[in-house]
């Protein structure tokens, strides 16, 4: 029978090849991601770049919905999330916002008549540290189905060729879904009035183990005030931002939110796709904002809403957007803290 000929120092080495040859496959598999090895793939940075406005981005800003203002506040659950999901935020109790109301626009000096959407990002903290992070906007629908037809339309529309956005429209016709609402011209007068939704869809995960696909929405207390953006113009470019201040320095806001459950064969992975209006929906708490500060010093300003950090008890589906979202947040948010100069504080304030 033959000897092996490895000595004893062989056998000390070789946990460390076996190391380096983990670490090379998770490089390779992590330079495939990024698009390294394939060009023509879809990348954070291709995405990101795709959102500048012909200028150039607005060094030391959120590449996307950057215009915005911070806002403190709690959410209050009511223990009726517990039965989808082991999540501590649905134990009933009061826990610690930090949000941030804002319109889609990578333009930061935006006049508020001039954007359709608005958003709102939310973390929520509970005692034991887990952070559910959100960012939502008041679309009922998204334009696209996936990310690849996102940065698509990013491109057909910055595009001088008079059929750009004929083509994408004819490669992606869901868009046309999203026209009625973005072509309304009535909307309402203040973040407060506004529902603000997932449109991804999550899965809540419960004390069993069980997967329930979930959307939610946040739905406002205060009645909406129809406004055309003519009107809205008439009151100034910042006005969103100033009424709301006003009325919460009159009284707090509240917004409940509702999570809405799919049944079998409704779509998870197209958010383009609206689930029908009688799916059972569950009111999991209450949300109230209590005070508004400008972002350059806000609490919000270096907060990154990843929709991706949930705590235990929720966790993402078969929707691609999360995943592409998270990529790009990260991107941007490395982006715009390396320009902190471009930005700068008027005060000296902890980060987030």
């Amino acid at each position: 029978m033959a000897q092996s000929s490895a000595s004893p120092k062989d056998f000390r080495l070789w946990p460390f090849v076996v190391i380096a040859a983990v670490v090379g496959i998770a490089a390779i598999c992590f330079a495939y991601t990024a698009g390294w090895l394939s060009p023509n793939r879809l990348t954070p940075k291709k995405l990101v770049a795709g959102l500048a406005p012909p200028g150039g981005p607005a060094l030391g800003h959120r590449r996307n919905h950057s215009k915005g203002i911070c806002f403190t506040g709690t959410f209050e659950a009511n223990g009726e999330g517990s039965a989808l999901s082991k999540a501590p935020v649905f134990v009933r109790g009061q826990y610690p916002i930090v949000g941030r109301f804002n319109l889609g626009t990578p333009n930061p000096n935006a006049e508020d008549a001039m954007v359709r959407t608005r958003g709102l990002g939310i973390l929520i903290t509970t005692p034991d540290g887990q952070e559910w992070r959100s960012a939502m906007i008041n679309a009922p629908i998204f334009p696209v189905s996936n990310p690849q037809a996102f940065y698509d339309l990013l491109t057909a529309s910055a595009s001088k060729d008079p059929n750009a956005m004929k083509n994408f429209i004819g490669a992606n016709p869901g868009f046309l879904t999203f026209l009625p609402w973005a072509k309304s011209d009535q909307w309402t007068e203040s973040y407060a009035e506004e529902p603000y939704n997932s449109l991804n869809s999550f899965l809540f995960v419960d004390e069993s183990g069980t997967k329930h696909p979930v959307r939610w929405s946040l739905i406002p207390a205060a009645q909406p005030v129809s406004i055309s953006p003519a009107e809205l113009g008439k009151r100034g470019p910042d006005y969103l931002e100033q009424e709301i201040t006003q009325r919460v320095a009159a009284g707090p806001q509240h917004w409940k939110l509702m999570v809405t459950v799919a049944n079998p064969g409704d779509p998870t992975a197209d958010p383009n796709k609206a689930w029908p209006a009688d799916r059972r929906t569950i009111d999991v708490g209450t949300m109230t904002v209590q005070q508004i500060e400008p972002e350059r010093d806000g609490p919000c300003r270096d907060i990154n809403y990843d929709p991706t950090v949930l705590p235990a008890g929720i966790t993402t589906s078969d929707d691609p957007f999360p995943a592409a979202r998270s990529a790009a947040y990260s991107r941007s948010y490395n982006s715009r803290t390396a320009e902190e100069a471009d930005y700068p504080r008027t005060a000296t304030g902890a980060k987030q």
